[in-house]
């Protein structure tokens, strides 16, 4: 990529070259998408909670083989094996750990021990306070508009109460595609930006054309919310499916929820008392009711379907908002290194403020006042 970069606590604090994550997703954050993302500059997390143990371990090597780039990967704090995948982030040195939930402060403390720089992914302010008294190095911040689980607060607002709630870099999430969003959330007082649509529709992502071709068909009003695939707000694509579930029974979404239960039971290896460990720590967390627990196991097998097996007819396509917008697909360097030029251009094109000495060399003028901000290099 070129030599176009900008410097904030973000790339300080995991030795990145850009402000930008490409976001753990289930399915679709495997080795190949999180080591082209990586090398593009940005930190790449892989998505562990689609795996094995020892498929997250294979994972981590092989992204390991592919980039010499920082990368992290993401975890359910709440999952029973916790603990045994911490255990592998340490021993393969992974440089950053990130969580769907609010990792408890023992394991926060662990990880810090050895190392690990430790990413929480809040929705809300307290939570972020929470996480920040508890240690964690930063935190990842999702408006509404992001795709997946999802709040009803937008990130333009939800972003300014985190930047003015805590002292560690914050991470904007939800509704970013592209190098304007980007220095709009280095002016809201992030560090950066992370991204989940805009990655997965990348030549490197491993979601199939056909999957890849219904996103990019979709506009800004096919993105919608519902709360049928696992009894929680989840943000995806609209299709026949995603209707039939909305106007399905609550009977039939349960039969349908035990099937998807077996279904992920034999994909990830675990027993039944496993998921019953999983169901009760997730009811706890979430305050859900059984049936939503239930529920919870239609998320992984039908984004499966779609993301790996290609059919959008039995799958479903979590989809944040700003996947109305995109309309191609580069690759994940071509995407990062776009994506500062055109964050160096909106910086240029800031008006600058009266001087009688004009120009860059002033540092009260753009780009000098970006420059003395932190937020450009002199390039």
């Amino acid at each position: 990529m070129s030599g176009a970069t900008i410097a904030t606590a973000l790339t300080e604090l995991v030795g990145v070259r850009t402000p930008i994550v490409q976001t753990g997703m289930g399915w679709v954050a495997g080795p190949r998408l999180v080591s082209a993302a990586a090398d593009a500059g940005a930190l790449g997390i892989l998505a562990s909670a689609t795996m094995t143990p020892d498929q997250l371990r294979s994972a981590v090597r092989e992204v390991r083989s592919r980039t010499d780039a920082p990368f992290g990967v993401n975890l359910r704090a709440d999952a029973a094996d916790a603990g045994d995948r911490v255990r592998i982030i340490l021993d393969e040195g992974v440089k950053v750990a990130s969580f769907a939930l609010a990792p408890r402060p023992e394991l926060i403390a662990r990880l810090k021990e050895a190392g690990v720089v430790v990413i929480p992914s809040v929705g809300a302010r307290r939570h972020a306070e929470k996480v920040a008294a508890w240690g964690a190095d930063a935190v990842l911040v999702q408006g509404g508009e992001g795709g997946g689980h999802t709040g009803s607060v937008a990130t333009t607002v939800l972003l300014p109460q985190v930047v003015d709630a805590v002292e560690i870099p914050v991470i904007a999430a939800g509704g970013f595609r592209d190098g304007r969003g980007l220095v709009a959330a280095l002016a809201y007082g992030a560090a950066g930006v992370a991204m989940g649509t805009r990655f997965l529709l990348t030549s490197d992502s491993t979601v199939p054309d056909a999957v890849k071709a219904r996103y990019l068909a979709a506009g800004v009003q096919d993105v919608v919310v519902t709360t049928k695939v696992d009894g929680l707000p989840h943000r995806m694509l609209r299709t026949d499916l995603v209707d039939a579930l909305e106007r399905s029974g609550r009977t039939a979404a349960l039969l349908r929820a035990f099937r998807h239960a077996s279904a992920f039971r034999r994909e990830s290896q675990m027993s039944w008392a496993g998921l019953v460990r999983d169901g009760l720590a997730m009811k706890h967390g979430r305050q859900l009711t059984w049936s939503q627990v239930l529920l919870a196991a239609n998320t992984p097998m039908l984004l499966r379907a779609a993301m790996v097996d290609g059919r959008t007819d039995l799958g479903v396509m979590a989809c944040g908002q700003v996947g109305g917008l995109i309309d191609d697909l580069p690759s994940c360097a071509e995407l990062v290194e776009r994506i500062m030029a055109e964050a160096h251009a909106t910086l240029g094109r800031l008006p600058a403020p009266s001087c009688e000495h004009p120009g860059a060399a002033c540092g009260r003028c753009a780009p000098g006042v970006a420059q003395r901000a932190g937020l450009a290099d002199p390039q």
